[in-house]
């Protein structure tokens, strides 16, 4: 169980925890090729199959790290390739759709009400140029926001938790991790960090085996957990 005294600083994952990642490329995706919904769907699942390929690709040694710039820039490809886009700034234009995500409808409220209590670190696969122009756009709030392109790998490998952890300045044990992919979530734990579950309608939930300080059906109750002074 997570006690509010036994945290110190609080570690968010931010795609798909904090922002609706896969909504944003739909949309991103419909923006450049209108057509059916169906089209749009198999598209996306284009795009994410090889973001997920390929980060797998560099974490098991077969290819050099690259941002999420350039494995987005690939995957804009991938789906005009499919689609038989050719105009530029249309290519151009879908390869960011990374910087254009929206914001779940309690991530806002929830990081200030958290801000006044714990320092807050955003620590994301995503590139440090996506990140900044993500966080601005979303209105996110955070002490520090931390890229994994800072050692040059992807969550879940230990070091990028580890940045969270040496930026912060204090034992892993004191340190809350919070992420909608239990994946996520297992890679903190691996290194100490106390962990946290918050359901989103695109997270990768927690199996029975799993064993988190917390699982909380929103951010709010989170929030509230941490907080128990502060009114919901």
């Amino acid at each position: 169980m997570i006690e509010n005294g036994d945290i110190e600083v609080v570690v968010f994952d931010v795609l798909g925890t904090l922002v609706d990642e896969p909504s944003g490329l739909r949309a991103a995706i419909r923006e450049a090729v209108p057509s059916s919904e169906a089209t749009v769907d198999a598209l996306l699942a284009a795009w994410q199959q090889h973001i997920e390929r390929e980060q797998e690709g560099i974490a098991r040694g077969g290819r050099p790290y690259a941002s999420t710039d350039v494995l987005d820039c690939e995957a804009a490809r991938v789906v005009a390739d499919l689609a038989g886009v050719t105009d530029v700034a249309t290519l151009a234009r879908l390869s960011t759709a990374g910087r254009r995500l929206s914001p779940w409808g309690d991530s806002v409220a929830g990081l200030e009400r958290l801000a006044a209590h714990y320092p807050l670190i955003g620590l994301s696969n995503a590139s440090r140029t996506t990140l900044l122009h993500l966080n601005a756009r979303a209105g996110l709030r955070w002490h520090q926001a931390l890229s994994s392109e800072t050692v040059q790998a992807y969550k879940p490998a230990p070091e990028v938790y580890g940045l969270a952890v040496e930026t912060a300045g204090c034992a892993p044990e004191r340190m809350l991790m919070v992420a909608a992919h239990a994946w996520d979530l297992r890679g903190a734990q691996a290194i100490g960090m106390r962990t946290a579950f918050v359901e989103r309608p695109v997270g990768d939930p927690p199996t029975s085996s799993d064993t988190f300080d917390g699982q909380f059906g929103s951010l709010d109750d989170l929030v509230f957990a941490l907080t128990p002074s502060t009114p919901r």
